[in-house]
This record gives structure tokens, C-alpha cells and sequence, in this order.
């Protein structure tokens, strides 16, 4: 079996936020196969590891299958809150992209399915056909 390590951000995209000392992250796949492997690859465990240099909390994770999702909060992720640590660019909005440079395993053959599997979202097919096929 061929495996490959990959940045989440090949085969994801991802919102987060902050609320006094949480981070809340949705981590959404593009299509069903890229939801399997985000659910066999991105546990709390791992992404607690991710940002262990500055987490001391904890990492509660939710499965959201029906929006192909992933959600995450990290408990004290911003030391008493965005106003009150001293750390540049400390919001939670940015942590979204650190969250997708987290690296994970894949077999070629999954990774191949995730990339070519058409993107599911909200713009559905009469968006796709209402701008001549380009979504």
C-alpha cells in the first residue's frame, strides 16, 4: 500500500472562532471520500497534538455527517481570552488555517478518490448550471 502525508488542506477547508478561551473549528471535506479519511485521520487526540505547544485545555470533537464535518472546540486555546494574552494574531479566526496545515496519512488510491469526487456544497446543481457549468 502506497501512503502519502498531506496537509488537511488538500482535502478540506475550514471556519473557525473564538468565545472568551475556546476555539471552535468546522472542518468541512469537499466530498464523501474526503470526509472518510477526516474521520479516520482527524481525532481530538491529533488535533490536541497539533497545537500542543500552546494548548493546555482540553479538545472536545463532534462528527457532523450530514454537512460532511468535522467540529472541534479547544478549551483555553487563548489563555484567558483574545483581550487578555499577549500573543500576536491570537484569534480564533486565524487558527483555522494552522489547523489545515496538520499532516495526515493517506493510501494514493483515496487520496485520488477524494481529489476527482465532484465538491458538495451549498451551491448545489442549479448554481453549477446557472453559471454554464462552472461552480
Amino acid at each position: 500500500m502506497n501512503r502519502l502525508r498531506i496537509p488537511l488542506a488538500r482535502i478540506a477547508h475550514a471556519r473557525s472562532g473564538d468565545k472568551a478561551d475556546w476555539v471552535d473549528f468546522g472542518l468541512f471535506a469537499w466530498n464523501a471520500a474526503g470526509y472518510a479519511i477526516l474521520q479516520r485521520e482527524v481525532t481530538a487526540a491529533r488535533v490536541r497534538e497539533h497545537f500542543a505547544p500552546w494548548l493546555p485545555g482540553e479538545v472536545d470533537a463532534w462528527p457532523l455527517p450530514n454537512i460532511l464535518a468535522l467540529k472541534f472546540v479547544l478549551k483555553g486555546a487563548l489563555q484567558g481570552g483574545g483581550a487578555r494574552n499577549l500573543r500576536l494574531d491570537n484569534l480564533g479566526k486565524a487558527m483555522a488555517a494552522a489547523l489545515l496545515r496538520l499532516e495526515i496519512e493517506v493510501d494514493a488510491a483515496e487520496l485520488d478518490a477524494a481529489l476527482v469526487a465532484p465538491r458538495v456544497g451549498w451551491w448545489g446543481e442549479a448554481a453549477e448550471l446557472a453559471s454554464g457549468g462552472v461552480a
